[in-house]
């Protein structure tokens, strides 16, 4: 009996190709725009207990009680594959004494897994790029991770989106908000939609950001976050948007955009793609591109003391998406091997050709008849050629006259 081929696991994705050059573009610009604001690089276990998890995202949200992937080790202790990075690094911060180095700028990408529906630019097993700062409680902390995402987005190309952004204030105005929203939703309860209903009594404010058609005639005049800021909310998020206004960065108010999770303060934020934009057509229903807030009382859920800290995620397929296929770049020199005797000198050039920064590919298998009419279809800046030796020649270069080409040109004959 035959055996199948095994499949890939449903949700989880095998990336070639100019897919891969775009992945790869989108965690090469990442990592030199956080170079530049000098967030220092982490990596992080990709499980953690499943405590972490639970405790810091909350034991009723969907991401605890429907999509983690946990499973009991062999010691017993329950393990979850990470389905974010923020509770891992706030365990960092408390377990390793990462608190000497605050306020803390960190920066990290990788996989994470989720058990959902997979679909457009949504996997099980997915990957994101995550900035946080921990430590600082003050706006200019937002301020320059917001800067540093829209330079990130730009510095991709990715033009046609718009930061959206929100306060939720401070704990006394998030706490009287939300009551007064629990007050106008119970009201209406039996005309809302059923999530809405489970969320009246676990997050409220999750229902302003409801698409159901059900639940809309009732949240245009639901109370807002504006009428219960304290001066002192309200003198923070000026300061956030001044600090914007100055960094050159495009905002725009959005009194619907909330987070349910009760340690979430101030700052809350997303990069949307403008209606009828290319963005927009490309991701479809997964509208946001980036998105993060100030999370002021996380690492306090995790046993830690009152800690300010501050962060955002973006999906680094969806960010791959939105840059599109990308060519793998030309090679700096391709060197093919006619005749089978050259073939030591031809690897003593190649050393050399890599050794000097110059990307260089080999070519020896295969008919040696056929392989300079393969090796002149590879993209390259120089062909290097080490042919039969009729007329006395050991070497043929073809060099597309680019600077790099000359410059390898003189390093080849200069051998």
């Amino acid at each position: 009996m035959s055996k199948k081929t095994p499949q890939a696991i449903r949700g989880t994705q095998d990336i070639f190709g100019p897919e891969a050059e775009a992945f790869a573009h989108v965690v090469e610009t990442f990592e030199r725009i956080r170079r530049l604001y000098r967030f220092r690089r982490v990596e992080m276990p990709v499980f953690e207990r499943t405590e972490v998890f639970a405790r810091s995202l909350g034991e009723t949200t969907d991401v605890v009680s429907k999509e983690m992937y946990s499973f009991e080790d062999r010691g017993g202790e329950s393990l979850t594959l990470r389905p974010e990075f923020t509770a891992g690094i706030a365990r960092a911060y408390l377990t390793n004494g990462w608190q000497q180095h605050a306020p803390l700028k960190v920066a990290t990408h990788g996989p994470l897994f989720r058990y959902e529906r997979p679909q457009k630019g949504r996997y099980r097993q997915f990957h994101q790029i995550d900035a946080e700062v921990i430590g600082a409680g003050e706006p200019q902390a937002d301020v320059e991770l917001l800067a540093m995402a829209d330079q990130l987005l730009r510095a991709l190309g990715i033009t046609d989106v718009t930061l959206h952004l929100n306060t939720l204030g401070d704990g006394a105005s998030r706490e009287a908000w939300r009551a007064a929203l629990v007050e106008h939703f119970r009201a209406v309860r039996g005309e809302l939609s059923e999530e809405s209903q489970e969320r009246l009594e676990k997050n409220p404010l999750r229902i302003l950001d409801s698409k159901d058609p059900r639940d809309k005639p009732f949240l245009a005049d639901a109370p807002k976050i504006d009428d219960f800021l304290s001066d002192e909310a309200q003198a923070f998020f000026a300061a956030v948007t001044s600090g914007l206004d100055a960094a050159g960065v495009k905002w725009v108010r959005a009194p619907a955009l909330v987070r349910g999770l009760d340690y979430y303060r101030h700052t809350a934020f997303e990069f949307i793609p403008d209606a009828g934009s290319a963005s927009a057509a490309a991701l479809g229903a997964q509208s946001t591109v980036l998105g993060g807030g100030r999370y002021d009382g996380l690492i306090e859920s995790l046993g830690g003391p009152p800690t300010p800290a501050v962060g955002w995620a973006a999906g680094i397929e969806r960010l791959a998406m939105l840059v599109g296929a990308r060519e793998e770049p030309r090679a700096d020199a391709v060197i093919v091997v006619e005749n089978d005797a050259r073939l030591a000198d031809a690897i003593a050039l190649l050393g050399r050709l890599r050794q000097a920064g110059f990307a260089s590919e080999l070519l020896a298998s295969g008919s040696p008849k056929k392989r300079f009419d393969k090796a002149r279809k590879i993209p390259a800046h120089v062909l290097v050629s080490f042919p039969v030796a009729e007329t006395g020649e050991t070497i043929r270069l073809l060099g597309d006259g680019s600077p790099t080409a000359a410059a390898l040109e003189t390093l080849v004959r200069g051998r």
